[in-house]
């Protein structure tokens, strides 16, 4: 198993740091792990979607923050669109292969998530009980 230790050091011989300001790679770890980020990349892990299939399995977000998380997302180079000249115009959106790597890293953590909600939804009772 590797150690919070060893993670760090293999850290320092990476060219980027997102713990500093003014590196690049914040901005894509804030794209990657913001509210709708993460639940795009891993609704399009399942495969090519159109927007509104997209918007439909990420229910809650609206098409105005998809549509600036998908803008987002390929500018990083984790989806990639595209539009077919049809009428009415049809657009589907799936991930490239850095954004499969990154997905299946983000599902990782969904599953895990979801597999110790008991344990946290325990945690959120005893701190709500000890504060009332």
């Amino acid at each position: 198993m590797t150690t919070t230790q060893e993670l760090a050091e293999g850290l320092d011989d990476l060219p980027y740091n997102v713990f500093a300001k003014a590196c690049p790679s914040r901005g894509t770890l804030e794209h990657v792990t913001g509210r709708w980020g993460g639940l795009a990349l891993g609704a399009l892990y399942e495969g090519s979607l159109r927007f509104n299939e997209l918007r439909r399995r990420v229910d809650g977000v609206s098409e105005k923050m998809l549509s600036q998380t998908l803008h987002a997302l390929e500018r990083d180079g984790l989806v990639h669109r595209e539009a077919q000249p049809t009428n009415p115009p049809r657009v589907d959106y799936e991930l490239t292969p850095l954004g499969r790597e990154v997905a299946q890293r983000l599902l990782a953590l969904i599953h895990f998530v979801e597999g110790s909600m008991d344990q946290v939804l325990a945690a959120r009772e005893r701190y709500d009980s000890a504060r009332a």
